[in-house]
């Protein structure tokens, strides 16, 4: 269980700025199921979908950022779970990069690689895992999205979402898992007690140059393609 609840480099919940917010949020006042979904709710909504530095940045500068991916928001919701006491592991996986397209466009999208990093929170409660991938978009930017193609109900893969029910995709927790871009998994790594571990282990297939060109172009160009759409553009 201790494996579960350590503090790594990555998940840095003793940093400042994340026992600040722990305190100031109360979680640790409320009953167990209460802080989970009101920490899943924080990571989900309050930390915009966007795109990082890179995989691997801690817990409190995904904070600061105040916007994640996949694996930037699950470190974070690990963090902030440990902090307040609920355990908690990652599972890794790779998707296919189609679940991008429109957020990444153009020459970009053919350059970038087939298969892209990916992970989700699973969380312990009363000696039952519940995996909490649907933390990965924030509900504005998926609001705006459904409204974008309000003619598709099921199946959806773009924009960094991938489900078979586009209209009302399980992102909601309440005892239950919840998805977003589980349609599009096409390799699974297992499970690892951290990010570290993990991390350590696999890294998004990326060359010096193409990993330059992520950091100080892509990932621009996918942050404002992601802003146009939440704001409605």
């Amino acid at each position: 269980m201790n494996n579960y609840l350590k503090e790594t480099k990555i998940l840095d919940y003793s940093h400042d700025s994340i026992q600040k917010l722990v305190q100031e949020s109360e979680w640790n006042q409320l009953d167990m199921i209460s802080r989970i979904k009101a920490i899943y709710n924080f990571v989900r909504d309050e930390i915009k979908f966007g795109y990082n530095l890179s995989d691997n940045i801690s817990a409190s500068v995904v904070l600061k950022d105040g916007y994640g991916q996949c694996n930037t928001k699950a470190t974070l919701l690990m963090a902030l779970l440990r902090a307040t006491e609920i355990p908690n592991r990652i599972h890794g996986f790779t998707i296919d990069k189609a679940l991008q397209k429109g957020a990444i466009t153009g020459i970009w999208y053919k350059l970038s690689p087939k298969n892209i990093l990916h992970s989700w929170v699973e969380i312990l409660v009363d000696e039952q895992w519940y995996f909490l991938e649907g933390v990965i978009l924030d509900k504005i930017y998926l609001a705006k999205l459904q409204e974008k193609n309000s003619d598709c109900k099921t199946t959806f893969c773009g924009y960094g979402a991938y489900t078979d029910n586009f209209k009302n995709p399980p992102i909601d927790w309440n005892l239950n898992n919840t998805f977003i871009q589980d349609k599009g998994i096409n390799q699974d790594f297992g499970l690892f007690d951290t990010p570290d571990e993990f991390y350590e282990q696999h890294q998004q297939k990326l060359n010096v140059f193409e990993r330059f060109v992520f950091k100080n172009v892509v990932r621009h160009k996918m942050n404002k393609n992601v802003a146009k759409i939440r704001n409605g553009r």
